[in-house]
C-alpha cells in the first residue's frame, strides 16, 4: 500500500498546486484573460497529471500494489468530485469548448484561446508526471519509468469499433453535461463524476474512454501500435461526432450552424386558454330582455 499512499500525496500536491495557480492568476491578471487561458491552463495540467498517475495504478497496482479495480474506480470518482468543484467553471476538454461555441455560449476567439491552453496544459501535466516518475518513489514508479519510453497504444479493439466507443462515450458525457448545466454545482457534479466512473468502467478496456482529444493526445499519441491518422479518428472524430449528435438531439438544432429546429415544434411557453361556448335557452334570453326594456322605460319616466 505504499505505492499507493504515495499516488494519493501526488494527487493531493497536484491540486494544491494548481489550485494556488488558479487563486493567483485570478487576482493578477485580467479576468477574461484568466477564464479563457489561466483557468483552463491549470485544469488541464491537473487533470492529466492525475490521469496519468491513475492510469499508472490501473496498469501495474493489480500484480504490483495488491489492489484490484474497485480501488481504481473509487479514486476515480473521488478525483472527478475533486476536479468538478475545483475546476471553476474550466472545462479541461476541447469538445465542451466546441459545444459552448455551437450553442452560441462562446465566442470563436475565446474558444480557439481555451483549446490551445488545454493542449498545453496537458503536454504540462505529461512532462511533469514523469518528471515524477523519474524520482522513482516506489517500486511502482520505478517499473512506470522505465516502461514510459515504450507504452502501448489505448486502442484495443478495431479501429471502427474505437471510433463507435468514443463517440459514445462524448455522446453520453455531452447529453448529462447539457442537461446538468444550469443544475447547482452540488448535484451536477457527482452526477457527472459517477458517469465517467461509468464510462471507464464499461468501456476503458477498449479505448481508455478519453472522449477528449487533448487528454489523448497527451497520453497515448505518442505511444507505439497505431498511427497518427488512426489515433485521429478514433480520438479526435469519434467524440466530435458524438458531441454533434448530443446537441442535436437535446436542442433539435445547432444554433451556430442553422436556427430551424428539426426535432422539436416551436410552441409558445404561455397558451391562450380555450373558451367554452354556453348555450343559454331561448326563455332565458326572452326575458332578459324584457327586463332591459322595463329599465329602459323606468329610466325615461325619471327624466321626464
Amino acid at each position: 500500500m505504499a505505492g499507493l499512499n504515495v499516488s494519493f500525496a501526488f494527487f493531493v500536491s497536484i491540486v494544491a498546486i494548481c489550485e494556488v495557480v488558479r487563486q493567483i492568476s485570478m487576482r493578477f491578471i485580467p479576468l477574461e484573460v484568466y477564464r479563457c487561458l489561466a483557468k483552463e491552463l491549470a485544469s488541464s495540467l491537473q487533470l492529466c497529471a492525475c490521469c496519468l498517475e491513475l492510469r499508472m495504478l490501473v496498469e501495474l497496482g493489480p500484480w504490483g500494489g495488491g489492489f484490484g479495480p474497485d480501488v481504481t474506480l473509487t479514486l476515480l470518482f473521488l478525483l472527478f468530485l475533486v476536479h468538478g468543484f475545483s475546476f471553476g467553471g474550466a472545462s479541461a476538454n476541447p469538445m465542451v469548448c466546441l459545444q459552448e461555441f455551437l450553442i452560441m455560449e462562446s465566442s470563436f476567439v475565446a474558444t480557439t484561446v481555451k483549446i490551445l491552453a488545454q493542449f498545453a496544459g496537458m503536454e504540462a501535466g505529461r512532462i511533469f508526471t514523469k518528471l515524477f516518475w523519474s524520482w522513482e518513489l516506489t517500486d511502482l514508479h520505478l517499473i512506470q519509468n522505465l516502461m514510459a519510453f515504450d507504452c502501448s497504444s489505448s486502442i484495443q479493439t478495431s479501429l471502427s469499433q474505437g471510433i463507435y466507443v468514443e463517440g459514445g462515450c462524448s455522446f453520453f458525457f455531452h447529453l448529462v453535461a447539457l442537461k446538468f448545466q444550469h443544475s447547482h454545482v452540488l448535484y451536477r457534479v457527482p452526477v457527472v463524476a459517477l458517469l465517467v466512473t461509468v464510462l471507464a468502467y464499461t468501456a476503458g478496456l477498449s479505448t481508455g474512454a478519453f472522449y477528449n482529444p487533448a487528454l489523448a493526445t497527451a497520453v497515448t499519441f505518442h505511444c507505439s501500435g497505431n498511427t497518427l491518422q488512426e489515433y485521429i479518428q478514433v480520438y479526435w472524430l469519434g467524440p466530435l461526432t458524438g458531441m454533434l449528435i448530443a446537441v442535436l438531439l437535446f436542442q433539435g438544432n445547432i444554433p451556430r450552424l442553422f436556427q430551424k429546429n428539426l426535432l422539436y415544434n416551436q410552441r409558445s411557453k404561455y397558451k391562450t386558454p380555450k373558451v367554452k361556448a354556453v348555450s343559454v335557452p331561448a326563455a332565458v334570453v326572452k326575458q332578459i330582455e324584457e327586463s332591459s326594456q322595463e329599465e329602459r322605460q323606468r329610466a325615461r319616466l325619471r327624466v321626464e
